[in-house]
């Protein structure tokens, strides 16, 4: 039997080499046919489509690695140091032009650290920004349940550039206390370079261009000193932030729904972010099953007798 035009048609413009198209037009033509039944002829057709996916996962596998970004790239990120201690004896200038010591920011509350340079045409100014953000979004206060320093990495940038910065973004915060709690630094090459290879911050000062090539993101800290989360980006959500300032504190802030949060969550160092651990957010929900089941059983058992006596 001679094919009709709209077969011809199908045929001239079906795609060759697509070895997707082909598993689902056989699967169609079958399932027409009557010669599979529906749930294989999904399953074939899914098979094909993983099918693709695979292959195209094994071809970015084989990319050519990150090595051909230009070399002033290769020297900038953010390596995680972990529960690396900083020396807080580091002396910076605070924005009144006053020498202090890091150590004089620690000891109470954990501490956000954010490493900018104030004059950053762009870059530093958005993660500034989103810092504030999170913090305004958040119900723990600063100055009171957490601090923030932030630190220049130019070492030519001066302490007047640090007072403008701290009026915009403690005015921008607008709650009573940030001026005592949110630092504005700067110093010299060896101050810098003790801080920022201590939290593993790596940037790249271009002659061409006149600016630093530098990673963005913020570091929270415990109260003692040490590294304990990193938060990648320019915006950094105040839900992750709230949980990280809560387990650098050992506990000490946040509410017993941060307790349970954290048990359910758990943080994950490549995304710099807290993500679900299902098998503990099943237990919880398990647990609060049986205790509501068994609350209403009490209640139940408790009225039984009053209605066998009326």
């Amino acid at each position: 039997m001679r094919p009709t035009q709209r077969e011809q048609r199908l045929r001239r413009h079906r795609p060759r080499n697509s070895s997707t198209m082909t598993v689902f037009s056989k699967t169609a033509s079958n399932q027409a046919q009557g010669r599979l039944p529906l749930r294989t002829a999904l399953a074939l057709a899914t098979a094909g489509v993983l099918g693709v996916l695979l292959g195209s996962a094994s071809a970015l596998a084989q990319a050519p690695p990150a090595s051909r970004l230009p070399a002033a790239f290769r020297d900038v990120g953010i390596d995680q140091k972990l529960n690396q201690q900083i020396p807080l004896d580091i002396p910076f200038r605070d924005e009144n032009g006053n020498t202090v010591a890091l150590r004089e920011f620690f000891g109470k509350r954990p501490v956000i650290l954010s490493l900018v340079y104030y004059e950053c045409p762009m870059l530093c100014t958005t993660s500034l920004n989103g810092l504030e953000a999170s913090l305004k979004e958040m119900k723990l206060d600063l100055g009171k349940d957490y601090d923030v320093v932030t630190a220049s990495f130019d070492p030519t940038e001066q302490p007047s550039l640090a007072a403008a910065k701290k009026a915009v973004y403690v005015g921008m915060y607008g709650r009573p206390g940030a001026a005592d709690a949110w630092h504005f630094l700067t110093g010299d090459q060896d101050s810098i370079e003790r801080l920022t290879q201590a939290v593993g911050f790596r940037y790249h000062y271009d002659n061409n261009i006149k600016q630093f090539i530098h990673a963005t993101g913020i570091i929270v800290l415990t109260p003692q000193g040490r590294v304990a989360r990193y938060f990648y980006g320019i915006q950094y959500p105040a839900g992750n932030l709230r949980l990280g300032l809560v387990e650098a504190s050992a506990g000490k802030i946040g509410n017993p729904v941060d307790a349970i949060l954290l048990y359910c969550c758990e943080y994950d160092p490549q995304t710099g972010k807290y993500s679900l651990i299902i098998s503990r957010a099943l237990a919880i929900g398990a647990a609060v099953t049986l205790l509501s089941l068994g609350g209403l059983m009490l209640v139940m058992f408790k009225s039984t007798p009053n209605r066998a006596r009326s």
